[in-house]
């Protein structure tokens, strides 16, 4: 039988150290991005295989999510779909780990313990995170799912709202109230569910042969993604459409301090349907997301990866649900 490949062979045939090894194979600081290609390319080449994990559940499976800081930190809307995807998992008698990615870790490639460890069998990256961060994690070879988000980069399977129809939906009905100057509220580069509702309300307006200003798509977040206030339009549209409800909440509050009515002047939508619409007054019609239709669809998904089968699908897009609200 031939002899098990360790890290300290690796290190051998790189003329490097065990310890610079081990944070290459585990994504850690402290080696470049150079190294670390090099590192996971020996290991492969040579048939390294990392110790065994331990399992965090016996007699059961488990997975880990990843989420970034920066969509945990500062939006309900993800706890709760944690939540969501926490309650599919018991009913199938999986154990959940999560590690909320902090900025530094993320910008380093840092990987979770139980990743590093192989306490896992599958993962879930929730929301979005950074490309580099994202391969790094994959080259574990551990089975993941990419919920709420995908990235154009990277072939993977992914579980999404119905961002491109429900935006759309919400503008189509903005225009059968009448309005026909609507902006758009979101950072559109910042998430691809943004990118795709951007495009749901250019979809609209399009077809309906109305006009599409830059100075009516307000930003709504800065390069590390958190929230920033609005800078209004010096002439102002009939209408927003607004990427979430936390950030038509926040416009809606926007407008009225400065002697706005809402909806007699300026219309606002969200989506989501979580929390802020109702919380808002008046209250926001937004576009419900099902999230626990997205989650029981991730897990089962996962499920299948884990037991070395392919996704049933590798894009699944879960419809939501209009709600009109006071807001329109």
């Amino acid at each position: 039988m031939a002899k098990a490949v360790r890290m300290a062979d690796i290190a051998q045939r790189l003329g490097i150290s065990t310890v610079s090894v081990s944070k290459g194979l585990a994504g850690k600081e402290g080696v470049s991005a150079e190294m670390r290609a090099k590192i996971l390319a020996t290991a492969e080449e040579m048939g390294y295989q990392p110790p065994a994990r331990t399992n965090a559940h016996p007699g059961g499976e488990s997975i880990g999510i990843l989420v970034a800081d920066r969509f945990f930190n500062e939006n309900a809307f993800y706890s709760n779909l944690y939540r969501s995807v926490l309650k599919a998992a018991a009913e199938q008698n999986i154990s959940v780990l999560m590690e909320i990615v902090l900025p530094q870790a993320e910008k380093s490639c840092n990987m979770p313990t139980f990743l590093v460890n192989r306490k896992v069998d599958g993962l879930i990256f929730m929301g979005g995170i950074s490309r580099r961060y994202l391969a790094t994690a994959v080259q574990t070879g551990v089975p993941f799912m990419l919920l709420d988000f995908y990235d154009d980069a990277i072939a993977a399977d992914c579980v999404l709202s119905d961002n491109t129809s429900g935006s759309y939906t919400m503008t189509e009905h903005l225009i059968s109230t009448g309005r026909r100057n609507i902006g758009f509220v979101g950072s559109v580069l910042s998430t691809s569910s943004i990118m795709d509702r951007y495009l749901g309300y250019v979809k609209a307006m399009l077809r309906a042969g109305l006009p599409i200003r830059d100075d009516w798509r307000l930003e709504d977040r800065d390069d590390q993604g958190k929230f920033m206030p609005f800078s209004l339009p010096h002439e102002m549209p009939d209408a927003f459409v607004c990427n979430c409800d936390v950030v038509a909440y926040n416009l809606v509050e926007t407008l009225k301090r400065n002697g706005y009515r809402v909806p007699q002047d300026v219309a606002v939508t969200g989506y989501d349907d979580y929390r802020y619409s109702t919380l808002c007054s008046p209250q926001l019609t937004s576009y419900r997301v099902d999230l626990d239709g997205m989650a029981k669809t991730v897990v089962a998904q996962l499920r299948r990866k884990m037991a070395h089968k392919p996704a049933i699908a590798p894009t699944v897009i879960v419809p939501g649900g209009f709600v009109r609200r006071e807001s329109t």
